[in-house]
């Protein structure tokens, strides 16, 4: 017992038990007396060493080989295009996390026997780096990336880390490539943090190594050629998550098994997937992104700005939608309401002209207007184009103008460089 508690006040409360740790050691037997150190400097060296990374040992190797940037937004294909560096760090059980590099971007050392490519045990993040109007550049709420991605890597048993201290080394990245992000408003340097189980092990089970990487990437625009509604499928044959499963969290298991009910959706037509779920149809997400419906309540006929609850781990808890449903609690023109709609429902709204707009919402696009939705045999018209989409442009205007700086200090804009 004495032992237990001198390792706890020596490595959990150093400072406060310092005196008492002091005491207790002199109540031992000389061997006992060697043994409490041995294990507190063990659980002291364990502890500083696995709880996290940090900003301040941070490495940086410079590329001797620069790429050539892209001169336009124009030509820019999301996703295909990397800035020259990237952020590694890696970490194993006994040794807990290395320091974080930034270093050239290259293929990374895989065996082929890597468990995340066996089991899917990884997850990502998806945010950007705007270059404001006053030629200050930023970054969007990125704090809660940070911790949505740590909520991730713990349902997928990866590796833990300080938010914080991750964010720090996310913002060197950036000022290291801070000639590839777009001098533009038409565009942006998206940003990709990943984390993945890395031990070469053919045996499905919690992950003992985790590779954390971060890689970069300027992106055009997501509109080239203005705003488009797209059309979705809203078939109740498929689902994307389920109650207890992980649609709450980050992880390609997630999404990529979607892909081939996209392809089923194209072919009828479509441009996204509404995804739904359960015998009602409750709706959930558009494709990859949250949805919003702005209507009028059928009893009231009070507009209402309505999205599917964060309930049963069916849907991914986006920064985008945290912040429309700020936005939209901060103007009170409306009231807010976070609820479970089924399809009936929607299908209800369309057909007696309470459905006003209808909208997706993520890093990616910021906001995505819907112009139609192919259920059950009918091609049911939504009409959030044909007063042109106020709402929805609303909180396009909103978000962007604090993503490029026209809203110049807005607590959400995190600025970098």
């Amino acid at each position: 017992f004495r032992a237990t508690f001198i390792i706890h006040t020596k490595v959990m409360q150093p400072l406060k038990f310092n005196k008492v740790y002091h005491q207790l050691m002199q109540q031992l037997f000389p061997w006992q007396q060697h043994y409490a150190r041995q294990l507190a400097t063990a659980c002291s060296s364990s502890s500083s060493n696995s709880s996290t990374f940090r900003f301040a040992d941070l490495e940086t190797e410079l590329t001797k080989e620069p790429q050539t940037r892209p001169s336009s937004v124009d030509s820019l294909v999301f996703g295909t295009q990397f800035s020259d560096h990237m952020l590694v760090a890696r970490h194993t059980g006994p040794t807990g996390w290395s320091r974080p590099r930034i270093e050239p971007i290259r293929c990374l050392p895989l065996h082929p026997a890597t468990k995340a490519l066996h089991y899917a045990l990884e997850c990502f993040e998806g945010l950007k780096g705007y270059w404001g109007v006053d030629d200050r550049v930023r970054l969007f709420r990125p704090l809660e990336n940070m911790k949505r991605l740590r909520a991730s890597a713990e349902r997928a048993t990866l590796a833990s880390f300080d938010p914080g201290e991750l964010l720090d080394c996310l913002r060197q990245l950036v000022r290291t490539d801070l000639a590839w992000v777009p001098r533009s408003q038409e565009g942006a340097l998206y940003i990709r943090p990943a984390m993945i189980a890395s031990e070469p092990r053919i045996a499905i089970g919690p992950a003992e190594e985790t590779t954390l990487f971060i890689i970069t990437g300027p992106v055009g625009p997501y509109y080239p050629t203005g705003f488009k509604p797209v059309t979705l499928l809203a078939d109740p044959e498929f689902a994307r998550a389920w109650p207890g499963g992980a649609g709450r969290s980050k992880m390609g298991s997630n999404y990529g098994p979607t892909c081939r009910i996209q392809l089923l959706a194209a072919e009828q037509g479509c441009q996204q997937v509404l995804w739904l779920f359960g015998p009602e149809h409750r709706i959930t997400e558009v494709g990859t992104m949250n949805v919003f419906l702005f209507w009028r309540c059928p009893s009231s006929g009070r507009p209402q700005l309505v999205t599917p609850a964060l309930t049963e781990d069916l849907i991914l808890p986006g920064i985008t939608r945290s912040s429309v449903l700020e936005l939209a609690r901060q103007w009170g023109d409306w009231e807010v309401i976070e609820r479970n709609v089924t399809m009936p429902e929607v299908a209800d709204a369309i057909q007696s002209g309470r459905l006003l707009e209808m909208f997706g919402c993520g890093t990616a696009c910021v906001v995505n207007p819907v112009g139609a939705i192919r259920y059950q045999g009918q091609l049911l018209q939504v009409p959030t184009m044909s007063e042109g989409a106020p709402v929805t442009m609303r909180f396009f205007k909103a978000l962007t103008d604090i993503q490029y700086g026209r809203i110049p200090q807005h607590p959400w804009a995190d600025i970098v460089a």
